[in-house]
């Protein structure tokens, strides 16, 4: 029977080459001249520092549109609040990695209230759907790619 996963993953590499751009491109321009600013890469997320507030806003766009270039969805981004502490302002950004038991029950609810003929069921951080048409299967990972749930998903494991 045909089946496949469903997940929710972000390449920690790839976050790794555009924080290191990101920073690349902080020592170029002309606004961040004679300014403590800089990205921390530190494993599962980063630090950004400024000594303004407006300063962080711009560095987090940079960072997204770096993050955009190398192919990671935007929408597994979450940004705290910023702290001040002395003369520097810090935001930490983290990255969703894993389908959490709240969006893979909505996930199930999803594909329940379309009534198509497949059987979901959460195994850890992933979601498995299964059937017996692969039209049933693609009409699922269109309509899970069209909810709006918060994060990105991959379709894995796909099996004739």
């Amino acid at each position: 029977m045909p089946s496949f996963d469903i997940v929710s993953e972000v390449e920690l590499q790839e976050i790794h080459n555009a924080v290191d751009n990101a920073n690349r491109e902080l020592e170029t321009r002309f606004d961040f001249r004679k300014v403590e600013a800089s990205y921390i890469w530190s494993k599962q997320d980063i630090t950004v520092t400024a000594e303004a507030d407006f300063q962080l806003q711009q560095m987090l766009d940079i960072l997204r549109n770096k993050l955009t270039k190398r192919g990671i969805d935007i929408s597994a981004m979450q940004v705290d609040e910023p702290l001040h502490s002395g003369k520097t302002f810090s935001r930490k950004v983290t990255f969703k990695q894993g389908i959490d038991a709240v969006t893979a029950k909505k996930i199930i609810k999803l594909i329940k209230d379309k009534k198509i003929k497949v059987q979901s069921t959460i195994q850890g951080d992933q979601v498995r759907v299964s059937g017996k048409k692969k039209d049933d299967l693609q009409t699922v990972m269109t309509m899970v790619k069209d909810a709006n749930l918060g994060q990105p998903f991959q379709f894995t494991n796909f099996r004739d």
